[in-house]
């Protein structure tokens, strides 16, 4: 299984795109703002360019099995996770179905429709996502 993030809207505070999995539409994604190569404000910066591996390992923060973007550069615990606004990423990626500006809504359902596939991709092997 193979994820890609398409980032389509840049604003000072957020970057908001589209999940593919597969080629296909999934849903939107929300992430904090796009910063210059090399630079990292922490809680406040997008995940750098390119393609990392996806687990699933349980989240401390969340106290549930959770999905887990693995060797992001200058980055920790990414998580995929519902939220709506970038406040909520702390540097990770969130799922929404419906898209404004510096939001992402229906949330909780994104994930909800996102997770189970994850967990079926894994079954069938390494999962990667391309953030681009």
């Amino acid at each position: 299984m193979e994820l890609k993030v398409n980032r389509t809207d840049f604003t000072p505070k957020s970057t908001i795109g589209d999940l593919l999995i597969d080629g296909q539409w999934e849903c939107h994604t929300l992430e904090d703002a796009v910063r210059g190569p090399g630079i990292k404000i922490p809680g406040q910066t997008a995940i750098s360019q390119g393609r990392y591996e996806i687990i699933i390992d349980r989240s401390m923060r969340f106290k549930r099995m959770m999905p887990h973007i693995l060797n992001v550069p200058m980055f920790e615990g990414i998580r995929i996770h519902a939220g709506n606004i970038a406040e909520n990423t702390e540097g990770c990626l969130l799922l929404g179905q419906t898209k404004a500006v510096d939001f992402i809504g229906q949330s909780v359902a994104a994930f909800n429709a996102f997770f189970p596939k994850l967990q079926e991709g894994l079954k069938q092997g390494k999962v990667f996502i391309e953030i681009g």
